[in-house]
């Protein structure tokens, strides 16, 4: 009897060492890493040992390593390196970064994570010369915060006299430069521009910055109570409809028209790309939806796609991995084009990519978009009258001095407006008369946000400069 318990026992003993394992993938790594050296890991679990070589991520191809070890249940502490602490992982940037943390509850558990950058690797800019910092501080009323707004201007912008679609992207940080993404750019500036040397007409790209911490926040439209993180997407999108193309299309050459508007995002990003769309099938006709974490608000994503009425053509490019967390995101992206298609989206309304070897990360994504792209605004005739027609309301100049005038202002009794300092203080505030500028030379030289409104429609809202 003590025989059979003593064994017992030790199967006990080994059954839970081989399931207490926790996997931990690097899906990317960053584009200048050093080549020939191994990565380690290093953390709590194992003495802080940068160069322990029982711990050196085994190499996946394509950019990914993996290793896997048995930690105490708990809160573990650790970082990657490339052998010794001069040269463990940082920011993007090459700054330091904080430990790493995951609480680790038992079982055989796979994460994944990338590693944005490297201490002793200095990073210089990547972005093309027609990549411009439209302001560092653009005011979001609609949520009292501001954000860095990117443009992406096409080759030919300031030699010719065309108008251009726009696409509206979000994780501004990852779209155009190395230095500023998190684990590797997407390159939209690079492949648009070779895609225009071999004849595209070009597209302006509106790069929006994720709000670091406020990211979840931002990008998911309905609050996850399992994270207790979401619910402000409504109102991020409602900056882009309401406040960021009116300023676009009022300052640049656009085809403001939906036709000629796209909106475009990855996970999260993915996630408030489909809700914009179907929310606002006025401003936007097409969406770039990649690795979509419609999971986060499930079911409502796919009950506000299947409940919301469609009012005019549309296409919509998903894009998933089969590698993507044991293939759930393929599942979802098969999921919401069920639901689209049972709403009567044609089969040339929508488009779907699964990869086989496709993750959650930055190269695959960068090697999708030129055929997301092309796809999404392929057989639109850009010679065409803007839709919006030559009535658009715009205010001039920009910057002003102490008169901003608005042009085209409806024949309505009662217009409205009102002036924000970028920080979101009311400065100003009165009824306008048509033809009559707005006095503004008691205003400080800076940046601030004028709206216009009648009783029930914000008309036009958007930034301009005090000089």
């Amino acid at each position: 009897m003590q025989t059979r318990l003593l064994s017992f026992l030790v199967f006990l003993f080994f059954s839970a060492n081989i399931f207490a394992q926790l996997t931990i993938k690097v899906t990317a790594i960053p584009a200048n890493t050093p080549g020939g050296e191994p990565i380690h890991i290093a953390g709590s679990f194992q003495n802080w040992d940068p160069a322990d070589p029982s711990y050196v991520l085994s190499d996946l191809g394509n950019g990914q390593f993996q290793i896997t070890i048995n930690p105490p249940i708990g809160l573990i502490n650790y970082k990657f390196s490339r052998g010794s602490w001069a040269t463990v992982e940082g920011t993007a940037l090459g700054g330091f970064l904080s430990d790493r943390q995951y609480d680790y509850t038992g079982g055989a558990v796979t994460i994944e994570v990338q590693i944005a950058g490297w201490e002793d690797v200095s990073q210089g800019s990547t972005a093309a010369a027609n990549v411009h910092l439209l302001s560092a501080n653009f005011f979001m009323p609609q949520l009292n915060r501001s954000r860095r707004i990117m443009i992406y201007l096409p080759p030919d912008y300031e030699t010719s006299l065309k108008n251009y679609p726009v696409l509206y992207m979000h994780d501004g940080q990852n779209l155009f430069d190395a230095a500023t993404s998190f684990s590797g750019e997407w390159e939209v500036d690079e492949s648009l521009n070779e895609l225009f040397a071999q004849g595209d007409y070009g597209c302006i790209v509106v790069g929006i910055d994720n709000g670091g911490a406020l990211r979840i926040d931002e990008l998911a439209p309905w609050v996850n109570p399992d994270y207790n993180e979401g619910g402000e997407g409504g109102k991020y999108i409602d900056f882009i409809v309401e406040t960021l193309k009116p300023f676009i299309d009022q300052n640049y050459r656009t085809l403001s028209g939906r036709l000629y508007t796209g909106i475009f995002g990855s996970s999260l990003g993915g996630l408030i790309s489909q809700y914009g769309i179907m929310e606002h099938q006025d401003v936007f006709s097409k969406a770039g939806i990649f690795s979509p974490a419609f999971w986060f608000n499930d079911p409502e994503i796919f009950d506000h796609s299947a409940n919301t009425p469609k009012t005019g053509a549309m296409r919509i490019y998903q894009y998933a991995g089969q590698q993507e967390d044991n293939g759930s995101v393929v599942a979802d992206v098969n999921q919401m084009e069920s639901v689209l298609l049972n709403k009567g989206f044609g089969n040339g309304e929508l488009f779907k990519s699964i990869s086989p070897n496709g993750t959650h990360s930055e190269p695959f994504w960068r090697a999708e978009f030129p055929d997301a792209y092309k796809w999404l605004f392929a057989g639109l005739d850009f010679s065409a009258a803007d839709e919006a027609g030559s009535e658009a309301l715009r205010f001039y100049p920009n910057p002003a001095d102490s008169s901003l005038f608005i042009e085209n202002l409806p024949d309505i009794a009662k217009l409205n407006y009102r002036i924000f300092s970028i920080g979101g203080k009311m400065m100003k505030k009165g009824k306008l008369v048509s033809g009559q500028p707005l006095d503004i030379s008691k205003l400080s030289a800076g940046s601030y946000v004028l709206q216009v409104f009648t009783k029930q429609k914000l008309l036009v809202s958007g930034q301009f400069l005090v000089n």
